[in-house]
C-alpha cells in the first residue's frame, strides 16, 4: 500500500453548460480571485487550471490588472496553465481543429510564462485514436484522462499508442478527476480517510504515491487546504501538494507496462455518454460549415491574396475552438447556451467567409465581368459542376461554356427567369418616386443597361453586366422631369431584365488552382469537351455510366456501383421513440417503430446531361411524442412528408442523397438504413486523421449500457457500402451486422433525466430543453453512398469524401466585359493515395519570413509516398507547434515518405 500521496488542487471549468457562458464566467472570476489570494498567501500552495487557457483568458478579460500576478505564479511553477485553449469534444470537430486548439492554447500560455506540458483531457466523452500522435508531435510526453479507458488497464497509468506508433505515458484518473475530495470531507480526519482510500486502491498504485485530484466542477479551492494537509502529515503519511505536471515529472517512478492502442471508447470505468453524437443536429452541421469555411479561407488567402488577414482568421479559429468545448458543440446545455454556441459558430463562419471572399476578389479583378472565376480548394485536379446565373439563350439557341484555351464545356440549362420585373401605371407626379429606387445604376438588384423615355412611357432595361454606355442618374432626373411636365396624366413604367437562366457548367480546375469560363450562345453541333458519360434520368431511374439508381416500389433505392456491386433498399427510414436525454439514447420499453410510408410519390427534377435528379416523397405517420407513460409512444400521429432528393453527376462514382422534413414529433430518433449485401463483423469510420475500425459491440462495465453507436466524421464504411458525410454524426451496425444505420435526428426534451433505463445515475440536473426537440424545424441531411465490394480503401473514399464535402468556389469577374479570359493557374498539388491535406495556410516567422504551411495525414496502414509540387524551392519540416525539425532545398517538387497513419507538417517557401 502506498504510504504517500500527492494532492493536486484544481477545478474543472465547463465554460458553458447548464448556465450560459457569462453566468459561469461571473463564478470563474470569483474562483480565480480565490486562487491568486490563496497562492500568494501560502508559498506551498499549487493550482492546476484545468488544462485550458480559455478560463485564464476569460478571467483576465474581467481582471486585466491581475495579469502580472498570474504570470508570476506561472513562472514560479505554482500555477499550471494550458496546454489547450479549450477542453474539447474530440469526436465532433476535425483533426485540424484539435491541432489549432493545442497551438492557440500553447501560445497563450507561453505569453504568461509557459504551458503545462501535459495533455490533460479530464472529462471528454471518449478520446480519438490519433491523440497520442498529436501530443507527441507537439513534444508532449504525458497525458491524463478519465473516460474511455478499457478494462485491460489495471494500474494508474498506461502507454497510449496512436495508429502510427507514437506513444504518450497516460495517467488514468480511474476514480475521476475529483477523487481527492472524498478524502477531504472531514478536515480533522484527512489522514485516516487517505489511508483507507490508499488501502482500497492499493492494487493500482504500485510503488507510486496516490494522486489525489482535489477539485471538481465550478468550485474554488479551499484556502484552508494546505493547513489541513500539513496537519494530516503528522499521522505517519507523506502528503505533498503539487501541480499535475509536478506529480508526473517528480513523483511517479514505476515502469508502465500496459499499452492501449487507438481510440478510447470503453464504458468500463466511466460513462462516455454517446448520445451527444446525435443530439442538437444543427450544432454539428454549423461546426462543419465553420470548419469548412475557415479551411477554404486560409487556402485562398495563402495562395491568391496579398492581404494580411491573420487577425480575422485568428478570431474565427478562436470562436470555432471555443465552440468545440465538451459541453458546447455536443448540445448538452440549456437552450440559451446552445443558441449562443450556434451564434458563435455562425460568427466564425461569417468572419472566415469575409476573408475567403476578399482573397478571391483579387484574382476576380483580372477576370472579365462576363466571365466567372472558379477556385478549387483541394490539392488535386478535378472536374466540378457549378451553377451560374447567365443571360438566357432565347429562340432555342444552345448555351456553351468557353475556357481560356478556347475549349468548350457542356452546359445544362436548369431554369429560366421572367423578363418583366415591374409593370406599373401612375400619375406623372409620381415618377420621382420611381427614380428614388435607383442607387447610382442599381435597380432591383440589377444594373441599368439603358432606358427608353417617350411621352407617357418610361422603360428600363436591366442587365447583370451592362453592355450600354455610361449612365447618369442626374441626366435621367432632368429628362423625366421635363417629360412629366410636358405630358401630365397617366404614365406606364416598365422594368425589363434581360432574359436570365440558371446554367450548370462542368469546369476543369487545377489542383488548388483557378480557372475561368464564360457562358454564351453556341452552336448545337459544336463539340463540347468531355470524356464523361452523361447523367440520365427516367421517371424512376438515374445513371451516369458509373452508378445506377432505381427507385423501388417502397420508395427505397437500389444502387449499383462501378464494379457491379448492388445495394438494395438503401434509404429505409426507421423512426422510434426516445425517452432519453442529451447524453444517452433510451428506447421506450414498448417502442413503436415506424418504417413503412403511407404514401409515396416520385418526381423527375433534372434529366442531365451533367446532373440528373429525382425527388422521392414518402409520407409517414409518426407518433407526436411519448404518452403520459414515458415507456409508451403516443397514439396520436402526425403525417410527415420526407423528401429524398437523389442525384447523380457525370463522372462521379457515388450517389448523392439529401433528406428533408418538417419535424412535427417530439422524443424520437430517426435513422437512415443502408442494407448490406452480406453481414459484416466490423465497420470503419474516418475522422481526426484516422480511419478507425470497430466491432459490433462496445465494452461495458460501468454505469451505462454500452450501446454500439459510434462517431463518424467524413465517411463511414461497412462491407460494400461507404457513406460520405457532410458533418460529424452517429452510426450503428444493426440487424446482426446486416445493415448500417445513420442517425438523422434525435429529438429529446431534457439535458438529463434522473431515471434513465440505460444509465445508472443522472449525467446532470434534470433541466428541460424544449429546443432540443427541434419541433417545427426543417431537418435536412445530405450524404452520398458509394457501392463498392472493395470497401472504403478500394473505393478511394478519402479523396471522394473531400470532393463531396468541398465544393469549388465561384465568383463573377469584375474586370471590363469582353476581355480575354486569363489562363488557368495552379496552386499546390499533392499526389498520393489515401492522403488527407488537413490544412494549408500562410505562416510567417522572424527568421524565414512568409511561407505556406501544409499539413498532411497518411490515412492508411501501409507506408506511402507523397509528391508535393508548386511554386516553392525550400521545404521545412516542423512539429505541430511550428518548431523547425529539418530543412530541404527543393527542385521540381518535394517527395515525402509517410509512415502508416503519419501526420506530417511542412512549410513551403
Amino acid at each position: 500500500m502506498p504510504n504517500s500521496a500527492v494532492f493536486v488542487p484544481h477545478f474543472h471549468w465547463d465554460r458553458e453548460w447548464y448556465e450560459p457562458f457569462q453566468v459561469f464566467r461571473h463564478r470563474l472570476v470569483a474562483a480565480l480571485d480565490t486562487v491568486l489570494e490563496t497562492a500568494e498567501a501560502n508559498p506551498d500552495f499549487r493550482f492546476t487550471v484545468d488544462g485550458q487557457m480559455a478560463a485564464v483568458e476569460d478571467y483576465l478579460e474581467m481582471r486585466p490588472e491581475n495579469r502580472d500576478r498570474v504570470a508570476a505564479l506561472v513562472a514560479d511553477g505554482r500555477l499550471a496553465v494550458g496546454p489547450w485553449l479549450i477542453l474539447l469534444d474530440e469526436f465532433l470537430c476535425s483533426g485540424e481543429t484539435i491541432v489549432r486548439n493545442l497551438q492557440m492554447g500553447w501560445a497563450a500560455a507561453a505569453e504568461l510564462g509557459g504551458a503545462m506540458p501535459v495533455g490533460y483531457l479530464p472529462d471528454m466523452f471518449g478520446h480519438v485514436a490519433q491523440m497520442p500522435q498529436i501530443l507527441a508531435r507537439a513534444g508532449i510526453e504525458h497525458a491524463a484522462l478519465w473516460r474511455g479507458v478499457p478494462g485491460t488497464v489495471d494500474g494508474h497509468a498506461f502507454r497510449w499508442r496512436a495508429p502510427d506508433g507514437s506513444e504518450v505515458r497516460t495517467e488514468f484518473l480511474f476514480d475521476g478527476y475529483d477523487n481527492g475530495l472524498d478524502v477531504l470531507l472531514v478536515p480533522d480526519r484527512i489522514g485516516r480517510a487517505l489511508g483507507e482510500y490508499a488501502e482500497m486502491t492499493a492494487g493500482r498504485w504500485g510503488g507510486d504515491p496516490v494522486l489525489a485530484m482535489a477539485g471538481t466542477d465550478h468550485h474554488a479551492p479551499d484556502p484552508r487546504l494546505a493547513d489541513g494537509l500539513r496537519r494530516a502529515c503528522g499521522e505517519g503519511r507523506a502528503i505533498t501538494m503539487a501541480t499535475l505536471d509536478e506529480y508526473l515529472r517528480e513523483y511517479v517512478r514505476d515502469e508502465v507496462s500496459a499499452v492501449v492502442t487507438g481510440e478510447l471508447r470503453s464504458h468500463v470505468r466511466g460513462n462516455i455518454l454517446p448520445g451527444v453524437l446525435s443530439v442538437r443536429l444543427g450544432l454539428k452541421q454549423r461546426m462543419a460549415v465553420a470548419e469548412r469555411t475557415i479551411d477554404h479561407a486560409e487556402r485562398m488567402n495563402a495562395l491568391w491574396s496579398g492581404r494580411d488577414d491573420a487577425p480575422f482568421l485568428t478570431l474565427a479559429w478562436h470562436k470555432i475552438i471555443e465552440s468545440t468545448a465538451h459541453d458546447s458543440v455536443v448540445g448538452s446545455g440549456t437552450d440559451e447556451t446552445c443558441d449562443q454556441v450556434a451564434a458563435r459558430l455562425a460568427e466564425a463562419a461569417q468572419t472566415a467567409r469575409a476573408v475567403r471572399d476578399a482573397a478571391l476578389a483579387e484574382p476576380a479583378a483580372r477576370m472579365p465581368s462576363d466571365g466567372h472565376l472558379v477556385a478549387n480548394p483541394l490539392p488535386f485536379d478535378r472536374t466540378a459542376l457549378v451553377e451560374v446565373d447567365v443571360a438566357a439563350p432565347g429562340g432555342g439557341t444552345a448555351l456553351v461554356a468557353s475556357a481560356a484555351d478556347g475549349s468548350t464545356r457542356p452546359v445544362q440549362l436548369i431554369s429560366e427567369a421572367p423578363t418583366v420585373l415591374s409593370d406599373e401605371r401612375m400619375d406623372a407626379s409620381q415618377l420621382e418616386r420611381v427614380l428614388r429606387r435607383i442607387h447610382r445604376r442599381e435597380l432591383f438588384g440589377r444594373l441599368i443597361d439603358h432606358y427608353e423615355l417617350t411621352p407617357g412611357s418610361l422603360v428600363f432595361h436591366l442587365a447583370e453586366v451592362p453592355a450600354g454606355g455610361p449612365f447618369d442618374l442626374l441626366i435621367l432626373r432632368r429628362e423625366v422631369a421635363a417629360a412629366a411636365a410636358a405630358h401630365p396624366g397617366e404614365w406606364r413604367v416598365l422594368t425589363l431584365e434581360e432574359p436570365r437562366a440558371t446554367a450548370l457548367v462542368a469546369v476543369n480546375v487545377p489542383a488548388c488552382g483557378l480557372t475561368g469560363f464564360r457562358v454564351g450562345p453556341g452552336d448545337r453541333t459544336a463539340p463540347a469537351v468531355t470524356s464523361r458519360a452523361p447523367a440520365t434520368a427516367t421517371e424512376s431511374t438515374l445513371a451516369n455510366g458509373l452508378v445506377e439508381v432505381t427507385v423501388a416500389a417502397d420508395g427505397t433505392l437500389d444502387l449499383t456501383g462501378p464494379d457491379g456491386t448492388v445495394l438494395y433498399g438503401v434509404g429505409r427510414l426507421v423512426d422510434g421513440g426516445d425517452r432519453g436525454d442529451s447524453y444517452n439514447y433510451a428506447p421506450p420499453a414498448q417502442d413503436v417503430l415506424v418504417s413503412e410510408p403511407t404514401r409515396i410519390t416520385v418526381e423527375r427534377l433534372e434529366s442531365g446531361p451533367l446532373r440528373a435528379r429525382l425527388r422521392v416523397t414518402r409520407v409517414y405517420a409518426w407518433p407526436t411524442g411519448l404518452s403520459g407513460d414515458r415507456d409508451l409512444r403516443d397514439d396520436r400521429t402526425a403525417p410527415t412528408p420526407v423528401e429524398t432528393v437523389v442525384e447523380v453527376r457525370a463522372g462521379e462514382p457515388f450517389v448523392r442523397i439529401s433528406t428533408s422534413f418538417l419535424n412535427r414529433s417530439a422524443d424520437h430518433r430517426l435513422r437512415f438504413h443502408v442494407p448490406l449485401p452480406e453481414p459484416v463483423a466490423t465497420s470503419a469510420s474516418a475522422g481526426q486523421f484516422a480511419v478507425t475500425e470497430r466491432g459490433l459491440t462496445a465494452e461495458g462495465g460501468w454505469g451505462e449500457y454500452p450501446l454500439p453507436t459510434f462517431p463518424a466524421g467524413t465517411f463511414v464504411s461497412a462491407g460494400a457500402a461507404t457513406v460520405l458525410l457532410d458533418h460529424s454524426c452517429e452510426y450503428e451496425i444493426v440487424g446482426d451486422g446486416s445493415e448500417l444505420a445513420v442517425t438523422l435526428l434525435r429529438a429529446i426534451g431534457s439535458i438529463s433525466v434522473n431515471i434513465h433505463p440505460l444509465r445508472d445515475e443522472p449525467a446532470a440536473s434534470e433541466i428541460p430543453v424544449p429546443g432540443a426537440q427541434d419541433l417545427g424545424m426543417r431537418v435536412e441531411n445530405r450524404f452520398a453512398v458509394v457501392p463498392s465490394a472493395t470497401g472504403w480503401q478500394g473505393a478511394n473514399a478519402v479523396a471522394l469524401a473531400e470532393e463531396f464535402r468541398n465544393d469549388v468556389l465561384v465568383t463573377r469577374g469584375t474586370a471590363p466585359a469582353g476581355a480575354p479570359l486569363p489562363p488557368d493557374t495552379a496552386g499546390v498539388r499533392v499526389d498520393g493515395e489515401d492522403v488527407l491535406v488537413s490544412g494549408l495556410r500562410r505562416v510567417t516567422d522572424d527568421e524565414r519570413g512568409a511561407g505556406t504551411e501544409l499539413r498532411l495525414a497518411a490515412m492508411r496502414d501501409t507506408a506511402s509516398t507523397v509528391r508535393v509540387t508548386g511554386a516553392f524551392t525550400e521545404a521545412t519540416t516542423v512539429d505541430l507547434l511550428g518548431r523547425p525539425i529539418s530543412r530541404t532545398q527543393v527542385r521540381d517538387g518535394l517527395e515525402l515518405a509517410l509512415g502508416p497513419w503519419e501526420i506530417r507538417t511542412v512549410v513551403l517557401r
